[in-house]
């Protein structure tokens, strides 16, 4: 058990979703205070933003990254990159200032339908981080093929290796929020 608080991020809106589920997990085995972000929101337009400013769910979603001590990013895999969801959430978060990924550790994973389980969804999500200059862990790669025999009735992730995988990510994350705590 941890007492440094945790956000997650999943790029699948759908309640029954598999990255959600594989989200919950790993903020289960993480321990501690866990705030599930809402990421259903406007679509990225410049105009709006000049317009109206930042959305206020936007702002909302930037003061829980920068509050959280660590944050779980989760997206499904659509046609070989991260989810519309997730590439959105990020290019909003981009336009509030203050830079709330700064040095934030990250973890990273996906859940698909496919045998590679997202992994390219996973490369992009990293490329879209780098600007942020967040900490985002190398591994392990949390890579769940398929996610829907994956998961029992309660939304717990079965077998072995991806429970082994997911505990050994989170158990990293940990210990990157402790160093980054440290060094502050």
């Amino acid at each position: 058990m941890t007492d440094y608080p945790l956000v997650g991020l999943c790029g699948s809106l759908r309640r029954a979703s598999y990255n959600r589920m594989l989200m919950r997990e790993a903020a289960r085995l993480y321990g501690g205070p866990f705030l599930e972000a809402d990421l259903n929101l406007p679509l990225m337009n410049e105009d709006l933003q000049n317009e109206h400013g930042i959305p206020p769910a936007v702002e909302r979603l930037a003061r829980q990254i920068k509050a959280a001590d660590a944050v779980l990013v989760v997206t499904p895999e659509y046609n070989k990159s991260l989810s519309g969801v997730m590439k959105n959430a990020l290019d909003w978060i981009s336009r509030v200032p203050g830079g709330v990924w700064r040095d934030k550790p990250v973890a990273v994973m996906s859940a698909a339908a496919g045998r590679a389980g997202g992994e390219r969804a996973q490369y992009a999500l990293r490329l879209c981080l780098t600007p942020f200059r967040a900490r985002v862990l190398p591994g392990p790669e949390v890579l769940v093929g398929g996610a829907k025999d994956q998961f029992d009735e309660n939304g717990r992730l079965i077998g072995e290796r991806y429970q082994k995988t997911l505990s050994e990510l989170m158990d990293e994350l940990r210990l990157e929020v402790v160093r980054w705590r440290e060094a502050a």
